[in-house]
């Protein structure tokens, strides 16, 4: 088990605070060297932002562990990204996990299209349940969380201690803006997902999102929800 450095509240806004006025590689480059293979990243292979922090971490640690939540319900160019930019990063400790719970097993104790019903306890069951174990034993976890993706992530710091999972979070790009983001992307060459050329602002499992609607609105249209549990 990776022991997490005894970081104290204080000692956490104080590295937030000076990171404030630190470009992304120098805190990413900090995680790396002080948490090392207690270090995981999570990864969507949807959204521009998680893309700029692959390069980053690879360039540094090509071994990092890097954590995909495949619920089951993603986009078919989902898994496409993720198949051409493993190597072209070159990544070479990706790790994938699933709900303990099937399509059918879950709809058979929960009922059909959850997702439709009761979209929190959904995402809690193919999201942030996989998300925990993918965390165990980790003493850090780097995301891709931007202040400017919406209005719940304004107050976005780029370190804290997620309580929710125990380990130290690591926004290296929270006051980066959308224009910084994909400056970075493009001066790079590095892979995206598709959808993203096609209207899609966010891309999350395909029977919550929707095209042609900015920043996280576009998923789960019909609910007060714009979160899946894991950042909040």
């Amino acid at each position: 088990m990776a022991a997490a450095p005894a970081f104290s509240e204080a000692e956490l806004r104080a590295l937030d605070e000076r990171f404030e006025s630190a470009e992304p590689q120098e805190i990413v480059q900090w995680a790396v060297e002080t948490f090392g293979d207690g270090l995981s990243v999570g990864a969507s292979f949807g959204g521009a932002s998680g893309m700029a922090i692959l390069h980053m971490v690879a360039l540094l640690k090509p071994d990092v562990h890097v954590f995909v939540l495949d619920t089951d319900y993603l986009f078919e160019e989902t898994y496409e990204t993720m198949r051409r930019a493993v190597p072209a990063l070159g990544l070479t400790n990706v790790q994938v996990y699933k709900s303990r719970l099937t399509h059918e097993e879950q709809a058979r104790e929960y009922g059909a299209a959850l997702w439709m019903r009761d979209p929190d306890l959904c995402c809690e069951l193919r999201k942030v349940e996989p998300n925990r174990r993918a965390l165990e034993g980790k003493s850090a976890w780097m995301t891709g969380l931007r202040r400017d993706q919406s209005e719940g992530r304004a107050e976005t710091p780029i370190l804290s201690w997620s309580s929710k999972f125990g380990v130290v979070k690591v926004n290296p790009l929270a006051n980066w803006t959308e224009k910084q983001t994909w400056a970075y992307i493009l001066e790079h060459g590095i892979p995206y997902n598709p959808l993203l050329d096609r209207g899609y602002a966010s891309i999350g499992c395909y029977n919550c999102t929707v095209p042609g609607v900015r920043g996280r609105a576009g998923r789960w249209q019909g609910f007060q929800k714009d979160e899946c549990g894991l950042h909040t």
